[in-house]
């Protein structure tokens, strides 16, 4: 899988001869492969360039692209600049979201061509993924689901936050991620009125939520999601909030899209908290967009004016935290399309008592 011509058919819309790609994200986007290499895109082909580490894979696996080996006398610059030079490529595009200062006087100091930031060229295809990355995505959270299934019967009393997160990350590993999506959350008691929190040395005990968030990657693409569940019987707040929360997922599931605004899918679900009295501690935004990062957009979230694609895919996951008390979070992945959503996230959303 490679994004090689999509990338190519959007140069003329920019301006662009060409564009330069050196982020392990963008390189993963572009060439369905991460070598850490540099890839020029130009109208009528590519050039890829890494090292030996990486060089046998990088010939079996990328296509559209010619791919050359880098060595002490001939690196990345100076085939790039010969490239360049041999296409006769002057406007540049470069990832200016990823590209730090240092590297760009580097590559402008070297490159024979103008460099035009073009980060908003990548991030408007990113945003869409096709059904072959939402085929990958299917089964990043296939695995998620299963590892969801199979830590429900870890679980027990006794056991630390630390355990459960390193039980989660086996589990994810073993049903066939290459690595987690990120490092995962698990909260117990009090500490999950920290959306973020980092697993410690929590002991979990009966009349505990814990809410564990994780997700792995499958040829390079993330799953995520978010699960709260009691050990032991919960209280009757605990269980109010609890319904809170699922009926404010509900319902920006409800609301979104593609073609609708960020904000609009957010506000479905903060209304809904804010009726039953939980506005106030509902301190993020309902989704994000997620692909290659964990992190991507664009977003369902306050500030979000721009539409929602479709193809798009986003979290939903409101939260109420309590200072101090418990948190609640539930989450599901989501793939926007014309007339609504699909909820690619299969695990059981009601209550569970462990």
């Amino acid at each position: 899988m490679n994004h090689i011509a999509k990338i190519a058919s959007k140069l003329p819309e920019y301006g662009l001869d060409a564009m330069l790609i050196t982020s392990p994200s963008g390189e993963r986007y572009a060439l369905g492969f991460h070598g850490e290499g540099l890839l020029l895109v130009c109208r009528d082909g590519a050039h890829y360039t890494t090292d030996g580490r990486y060089i046998e894979a990088a010939q079996e696996q990328i296509t559209g692209a010619q791919v050359s080996q880098t060595t002490s006398g001939n690196g990345h610059l100076a085939q790039a600049r010969a490239y360049l030079e041999e296409k006769g490529l002057h406007n540049v595009g470069f990832e200016s979201g990823e590209m730090t200062v240092d590297a760009h006087r580097r590559y402008a100091q070297e490159l024979p061509c103008i460099l035009t930031p073009a980060q908003t060229l990548l991030d408007e295809l990113r945003a869409s993924k096709d059904l072959e990355e939402q085929a990958i995505m299917r089964r990043a959270q296939e695995i998620t689901d299963e590892a969801f299934k199979a830590i429900l019967n870890f679980i027990r009393p006794g056991l630390t936050e630390r355990e459960i997160a390193a039980r989660l990350v086996y589990e994810l590993m073993r049903r066939g991620g290459d690595q987690v999506s990120f490092d995962p959350i698990v909260a117990a008691g009090p500490n999950g009125s920290r959306p973020h929190a980092v697993p410690g040395d929590q002991v979990v005990d009966t009349g505990m939520f814990i809410t564990m968030d994780f997700g792995c990657k499958v040829q390079g693409y993330c799953s995520d999601m978010t699960r709260t569940v009691a050990l032991g019987q919960p209280t009757q707040e605990m269980e109010e909030v609890y319904a809170a929360v699922l009926s404010a997922q509900k319902a920006g599931i409800n609301a979104a899209r593609g073609g609708v605004a960020g904000w609009e899918v957010d506000e479905a679900a903060r209304r809904c908290l804010r009726e039953a009295g939980y506005g106030d501690y509902f301190t993020h935004s309902f989704g994000h967009s997620l692909g290659i990062d964990i992190h991507e957009s664009p977003n369902a979230a306050p500030s979000e004016q721009g539409l929602l694609p479709v193809g798009a895919v986003i979290s939903a996951e409101p939260g109420v935290y309590l200072p101090g008390r418990f948190g609640v979070r539930i989450e599901d992945v989501l793939i926007l399309t014309e007339n609504g959503c699909e909820d690619i996230t299969r695990s059981p959303k009601d209550l569970i008592v462990l």
